[in-house]
This record gives C-alpha cells, sequence and structure tokens, in this order.
C-alpha cells in the first residue's frame, strides 16, 4: 500500500510540474505562465538524459541513414506548431534552431558530413530578402524619393518549414543485445525569404524548398530539452523537443543511406516514380528491421 500510495505520488508530481505554469495559483491573468522561485531551481538542475558511452568494438553492426519528416503528416505537426512564440515553455522548432545558429554561437554546417561551417550572414540570405517594388523603381525613374512602403520585404518563418531532414546512425549493441538509433543532424527544409520574394512579382513561380542549413545535434540537446511540445492525450503533461526526437515520435521517409556509390540518394537511381522511390525507402527500413530480427533467429 505504501508503494502504491509512493508511485502515485512520484506521478503526480512529474504531471503537476508540467501543467501549465502557475494555471491553478494565479490570483490575476498576470501570474500564469510566471515560475516560483523553487520551479526554476528544479529547471535549472534539469538535464537532457546523456547517451551513455559505446565502445567501437561493442558496435556490431551499423547503417546511416538520412530521412525527411514530412510536416504536413498530422503525426508530425507537433514539430511544426506553434508557428508563434507562445511563451513559456512553447516555441516553434524552428525558431530555437535558427536562435541557435544566429544567436547562441551553434555551429551550421552546409551538409550533414560537417564539412563546411556557415556564417550568419549565409544564413540569414536565405531568412531574410527584400527588393524596391515596381512603384519604388517608378519613383527612382521619376526622381522622387522611394519610400519605405515601395520596398517588398519577406522572411522566412516557422510556418514556412515544409521539413526537417535528419541524419541518423543505427547499431547493434553487441554488449547490450539490442539496435539502437543516435540522432546525429538536423536541418530544417523551408520555403526561402529569397523565393517568397520572387513570388511576390510572379505568383505562377513554382520553387524548391531549400535546406536552410545542418546542425550537429548533441550540441542543441540543453536547448531543445528547455522547450516542450503540445501532448494531445494529455495537456498537463508535455514531452520535450529532444525526448520527441530521441525516442522517434514521428513518422519518417528515409532518402538516403550510406552506400557504395558515395552515399547517393534514392532518387539519384529511381528517378520519376514516386511510388518505387517509396518502396525503396521501406525496403531500408526492412533491412534494419531484419537485422535485429536475425539476430534472435537460428
Amino acid at each position: 500500500m505504501k508503494k502504491s500510495c509512493l508511485l502515485a505520488f512520484v506521478l503526480f508530481s512529474a504531471l503537476s510540474s508540467y501543467a501549465q505554469l502557475n494555471i491553478l495559483n494565479a490570483t490575476k491573468p498576470e501570474e500564469i505562465g510566471k515560475k516560483s522561485e523553487a520551479a526554476i531551481q528544479a529547471d535549472n538542475d534539469d538535464e537532457p538524459l546523456p547517451y551513455g558511452y559505446v565502445g567501437e568494438r561493442d558496435i556490431l553492426w551499423a547503417k546511416t541513414t538520412w530521412e525527411e519528416i514530412d510536416l504536413n503528416q498530422r503525426v508530425n505537426f507537433p514539430l511544426l506548431y506553434p508557428v508563434d512564440d507562445l511563451g513559456e515553455g512553447r516555441r516553434p522548432l524552428f525558431d530555437l534552431l535558427v536562435e541557435a545558429v544566429t544567436k547562441d554561437s551553434i555551429a551550421a554546417y552546409r551538409d550533414s558530413y560537417f564539412k563546411q561551417k556557415m556564417s550568419v550572414k549565409d544564413i540569414e540570405f536565405n531568412l531574410q530578402a527584400s527588393d524596391t517594388s515596381q512603384a519604388g523603381y517608378a519613383a527612382l525613374n521619376a526622381g522622387e524619393k522611394v519610400e519605405d512602403y515601395m520596398i517588398n520585404r519577406t522572411a522566412s518563418e516557422a510556418a514556412d518549414v515544409e521539413a526537417y531532414r535528419i541524419r541518423g546512425y543505427w547499431y547493434f549493441d553487441k554488449r547490450q543485445g539490442e539496435l539502437k538509433y543516435r540522432l546525429l543532424a538536423i536541418a530544417p527544409v523551408v520555403t526561402s525569404a529569397q523565393n517568397k520574394l520572387q513570388k511576390l512579382n510572379n505568383p505562377n513561380l513554382e520553387s524548391e524548398p531549400v535546406v536552410l542549413f545542418w546542425i550537429f545535434y548533441p550540441e542543441i540537446r540543453d536547448l531543445l530539452h528547455d522547450n516542450y511540445v503540445f501532448n494531445g492525450k494529455n495537456s498537463a503533461n508535455p514531452i520535450t523537443f529532444d525526448h520527441l526526437l530521441n525516442s522517434r515520435r514521428f513518422d519518417a521517409t528515409i532518402y538516403k543511406e550510406d552506400n557504395v556509390q558515395g552515399d547517393r540518394e534514392v532518387d539519384d537511381y529511381i528517378g520519376d516514380n514516386s511510388l518505387m522511390q517509396l518502396l525503396e525507402s521501406n525496403r531500408i527500413k526492412e533491412t534494419i528491421r531484419n537485422f535485429e530480427s536475425d539476430m534472435w533467429n537460428y
């Protein structure tokens, strides 16, 4: 009986700690969302679950995969919403990543192999864009001053994110007898500000989304651990972005695996056939699942 009470108390404490901040104890609306000093101290002591050390000799088998998380799928909505900053712990994942590389000195890379770093100026090229409108050019030709409203300005925002690409490492730990996954890199795929600016001048223009930058995932775990994802089944118990990504609580399609052809993508050898590309992606998934299953069959 005592054990049951203790377990219930621990569960209640865990759930209440994630409830909407101070909503039940607030005496006026301004107090909702504000943490007490004790809650702030508890959060400061909280850290993401550290990765355990894995010896090279313990890795019996491994495969690197690149996947795309399509944000049009309902199961992936927690990685898209909210598209606006809602305050304590409820911020768009896109805003967190952009802030990390533009303000927090987290390195951004042009590719998932981390070979070439990007400067803040390189990143902002696709984040913000401006150009003189036709009215502005008309004013210039007439020798008049170009007013601010004559400048077209666009910016890439959280609502413009179409997908996230991730690079991960599947490996079989022979010491623990378990197939595991380690997330290595993440990249937002967005409609760039440059493309949005071009569409202002030509609405019929079709453009491809761009991979904004790549981030080495372990470097941003602390930031993602401090921000929460909405839990539709229990709003009093949200989970962190770090928990969601590490536990693979999303649906993704493999678009590349490490291979002898220089890690070529699926659409490089299966072109103009979306169905066959999807089947190839599923085939790669099955090879990973089958390896683990075959370990326990004779």
